[in-house]
């Protein structure tokens, strides 16, 4: 009889061979699964609703995008882009290193999702960059959109990779770790993290650097454009 619960890892397979919406064949087995088991109706949709209490930290991660949509959706890039406009000695390079400075700190401090680049760089990082990009040049080409575009984004991966591995309750400090012990090393993470710092310094000051040149690069690159036009 028991066996007859292993009816959803039959649903699940089938479904995904046959590319079915994974959400629906993942529901259908949970269903099928837990009425195979003996459970009411009531008792699958209880089971549901305890399963997702429990786990909610995983989900919260989908709540927070509609979220950011919305407020894309009713004026967050144009307020962003409204304050930029506003200070004057506000230019691409150094907001993105304004961005850096704090991505690497939060991040050595634990707090690696107070940044990222769906709920940070998209809706706000960019779009300052690109307002100040316009406050020195006045309307800027798509290319050099991308282009500000790929820094801010490159920006939040080194700040947030070189700035995490400072804090020693991170998981790549854990997996360093455990390497290295596997191969008769054995090191505390601490001594790690400390390691890291002069590492997190140097990425600073190398990545610093190029934003500060990308002034220079996007003014460049604007004036070939318009003599192209």
């Amino acid at each position: 009889m028991h066996w007859f619960t292993l009816v959803g890892v039959v649903i699940v397979i089938v479904g995904f061979v046959l590319r079915l919406n994974p959400l629906l064949v993942v529901t259908v087995a949970g269903v099928a699964t837990g009425l195979a088991g003996a459970l009411g109706p009531v008792e699958v949709v209880e089971a549901f609703g305890k399963s997702f209490v429990e786990n909610r930290y995983v989900a919260i991660v989908w709540l927070v995008l509609p979220v950011i949509g919305l407020l894309e959706r009713y004026g967050l890039q144009e307020r962003t882009r409204e304050l930029i406009s506003r200070i004057h000695a506000a230019t691409t390079g150094r907001v993105l290193l304004a961005y850096l400075a704090v991505r690497q700190v939060t991040a050595a401090l634990g707090l690696t999702s107070l940044g990222g680049h769906a709920q940070m760089v998209r809706p706000l990082i960019a779009p300052m960059a690109e307002a100040a990009a316009e406050n020195q040049h006045g309307d800027v080409p798509q290319p050099v959109r991308e282009r500000v575009r790929a820094y801010a984004a490159a920006t939040d991966n080194v700040g947030l990779f070189f700035g995490e591995d400072i804090f020693i309750a991170i998981g790549s400090i854990l997996l360093i770790r455990g390497v290295l012990e596997q191969n008769g090393i054995s090191i505390e993470p601490i001594h790690l993290a400390l390691w890291a710092i002069p590492t997190a310094v140097a990425a600073l000051l190398i990545h610093g650097a190029r934003l500060l040149l990308l002034d220079r690069r996007l003014a460049a690159q604007v004036q070939a454009a318009r003599e192209e036009a």
